[in-house]
């Protein structure tokens, strides 16, 4: 379609060397086709031109004193994406691969996956290139109140709420918040992650875990199954891949790998849910250390991946549920999972599968639920946090977690009619990026040319 490759080539010049943003772009874009084909108002009112680029990027240096005395400096970045339909939500990444492409393509995604909630919340996203790994407590408080130095200027309770993601969780939510209060005298629902003590929500910290897994069940009821009894991969161990390991247990299934940066965790009888979290969030040391309390596991290092992908997907299973990072799960791995009997694939991450995965799940017509449907229960739960903070009440776990049940539902069942509505029922990319497509454009049409 001319119109989508304009869009990109014209994205490619203005913004350049921004590979990331540029793929989840096109995957979103190719997946507009059939209704902006048949709905000349979206072209009318330049809906894709300025979907695409961002209401606001803030980009930073951040400068800070470490343990040495040695003066460090970082790059920080919040993208204000689209407030059509409610404050930028998105969280706060510190890592050192975090560039502007990685940002902007996490903040495009938000955009979408927060209008599926169906929730008052627009999309954004933001971090820096620390990385907190190996770093003293102290070193990390000051790295983020430079950071928040910064940001404070463009955040608030109605116009932007971020929230934790990779290298950001209650330690840095904490010192983050304790800055702008500082700095603003305000003590209002600016951050969403925040401590139980102080503002934070039950289920927050296991809200993209759980989600992931509730919409792989959902996904699997429609075909007349269950979790109960099937055997899982999940990448990953940090929170969302914890988490999605707990919930597969609750629910019957049997997860039996989980990886870090340094290699895979293969554990035939069953990933011990106890040993994992001691060791990462507890400890916070390598996976390999696992095979000290459970000699029976195997750990594949990074230096013994196949050439063309990732171990963890080369392991016989039936689910799948990448939960550790963008482009992780490549063609090849696609193809394995397909040939080894995978059913269904649910993304705790954000992009993790490359597009030419994608394609091979669909074709494969597998249950395939795309990241920005099945790992939206993270801000689904922030935006509950909200409206705690909001009406000044505190719900029980079984509460918000039935809610988290009820909005990951809905986004299944939104994406499922409206692929069905196109003539792919088996599509969820289709039906999750024309679902939250549609809410956000008519939005947009409706404030005026803003």
């Amino acid at each position: 379609m001319t119109y989508i490759h304009d869009t990109i080539v014209k994205l490619q010049k203005t913004s350049p060397a921004q590979a990331e943003f540029y793929q989840a772009v096109e995957e979103i874009l190719d997946s507009l086709q059939p209704i902006l084909e048949t709905n000349e108002k979206y072209k009318k009112h330049a809906i894709i031109e300025r979907m695409v680029e961002p209401e606001r990027q803030i980009m930073f240096r951040v400068p800070w004193v470490d343990d040495q005395g040695n003066v460090q400096v970082n790059k920080g970045y919040r993208i204000e994406f689209n407030s059509a339909l409610g404050p930028y939500k998105g969280g706060l990444r510190f890592h050192p691969s975090v560039n502007a492409s990685i940002i902007k393509f996490l903040g495009f995604e938000q955009i979408f996956k927060n209008a599926l909630t169906g929730l008052p919340i627009g999309g954004g996203k933001g971090g820096a290139n620390f990385d907190p790994k190996g770093k003293s407590d102290g070193e990390i408080m000051r790295f983020c109140q430079s950071f928040i130095n910064e940001l404070y200027r463009h955040i608030g309770p109605t116009c932007d709420v971020p929230a934790g993601d990779i290298g950001v969780g209650a330690r840095e939510i904490g010192y983050m918040f304790g800055q702008y209060k500082r700095l603003t005298g305000n003590y209002d629902g600016v951050f969403t992650g925040k401590s139980l003590l102080w503002g934070g929500s039950l289920v927050r910290k296991e809200a993209t875990g759980y989600g992931c897994v509730y919409f792989a069940q959902y996904m699997l009821e429609d075909q007349n199954q269950s979790l109960a009894g099937k055997t899982c991969l999940v990448s990953g161990a940090g929170n969302v891949a914890i988490y999605t390991i707990e919930k597969l247990y609750e629910l019957g299934a049997l997860p039996i790998t989980c990886s870090d940066s340094s290699g895979t965790l293969y554990h035939e009888t069953g990933i011990n849910l106890a040993t994992l979290k001691e060791l990462k969030e507890v400890r916070k040391v390598r996976l390999e250390e696992y095979l000290q309390h459970h000699p029976d596991a195997r750990y594949i290092p990074v230096s013994d991946y196949p050439a063309d992908g990732h171990a963890v997907w080369r392991f016989p299973a039936e689910l799948a549920f990448p939960c550790a990072t963008q482009n992780e799960l490549t063609e090849q791995d696609a193809q394995t999972l397909v040939a080894n009997g995978v059913i269904a694939v649910s993304e705790g991450a954000n992009m993790p599968s490359t597009q030419d995965a994608v394609e091979v799940f669909l074709n494969a017509k597998i249950c395939y639920g795309p990241g920005k449907a099945a790992n939206a229960g993270g801000v689904a739960t922030s935006q509950l946090e909200m409206a705690q903070n909001a009406s000044m009440q505190t719900w029980s776990f079984a509460e918000v977690d039935e809610k988290l049940k009820v909005i990951m539902k809905n986004i299944y069942r939104n994406a499922r009619d409206t692929a069905a509505e196109f003539g792919e029922p088996h599509n969820l990319v289709l039906g999750a990026n024309i679902a939250g497509f549609r809410k956000v454009a008519d939005a947009m049409i409706e404030q005026g040319v803003v």
